[in-house]
C-alpha cells in the first residue's frame, strides 16, 4: 500500500481505540522495551504523545528512563523549517502544548543531535524492512539524517507490521527496531 492509504487506514484504526486500550497497549509497549539491548546508553530522545491523535503514551517509557537515571531529550518543533530543536528534560523544564497539540519543552539546555544515542519514534505503521509511515511532514527524517549512524532508531506502534510500504523515498530513514504491544521487531 502507499503511504497515503496506510495513513488513512491506521489513523482510522487508532481512532477506534478507547483511552483504556491506549493506556494498556502503551504499558505493554513499555514492558516490551525492557527486553531491548539499549539500556547501556546515556542520551534518549523521547516524544510526548499528541493526545487527539491517540499516539502511544510514552509516559511509561519516560518512567523507565528516569528510573534508570538516563538523560531524556525532548524536542520543540520549528514549523517554518520543518526541523526540531532538542532540549534536555530537567525538573525545571516547562512543557507546553503547541497549536498542533504537540507537548513541547519551552526552555532548557539544548542538546546537540550527535549526542543522542537512542530515538523513540512516533509512527502510524511500519513494514517488514523497518520503513515507517508518519504524518508526512518529514520532521523525523530530517532529524534522523543528522544523527550519528550508531544512533538507534526505535518505532512505537499499537499495531503489527504491513508487508511493504510501496512509495519509499531515498530520504526515508528506516528503523532499527519497532516495538508493538506483543513483540519487538529488529531490522
Amino acid at each position: 500500500m502507499t503511504k497515503a492509504a496506510l495513513r488513512k487506514k491506521y489513523q482510522s484504526l487508532r481512532n477506534d481505540l478507547n483511552p483504556e486500550q491506549i493506556e494498556e497497549l502503551s504499558l505493554d509497549i513499555a514492558n516490551q522495551s525492557l527486553k531491548l539491548p539499549i539500556w547501556n546508553k546515556t542520551y534518549y530522545h523521547l516524544y510526548l504523545p499528541i493526545i487527539h491523535k491517540k499516539e502511544v503514551n510514552t509516559e511509561y517509557i519516560l518512567q523507565i528512563l528516569q528510573g534508570k537515571d538516563k538523560e531524556v531529550v525532548l524536542s520543540k518543533s520549528d514549523f517554518e523549517n520543518n526541523k526540531m530543536i532538542h532540549f534536555l528534560l530537567t525538573e525545571n523544564t516547562t512543557i507546553k502544548t503547541n497549536v498542533w497539540g504537540i507537548p513541547e519543552p519551552m526552555n532548557g539546555l539544548e542538546v546537540p543531535v550527535h549526542q543522542i544515542q537512542v530515538v523513540f519514534i512516533p509512527l502510524l505503521t511500519f513494514d517488514t524492512t523497518g520503513q515507517r509511515v508518519g504524518y508526512g511532514k518529514g520532521f523525523y527524517d530530517q532529524f534522523l539524517a543528522q544523527c550519528s549512524p550508531e544512533t538507534l532508531k526505535i518505532g512505537l506502534s499499537f499495531f503489527e507490521h504491513e508487508n511493504k510500504i510501496e512509495d519509499i523515498l531515498p530520504t526515508d530513514i528506516p528503523l532499527d527496531y519497532c516495538i508493538t504491544p506483543t513483540q519487538t521487531y529488529r531490522f
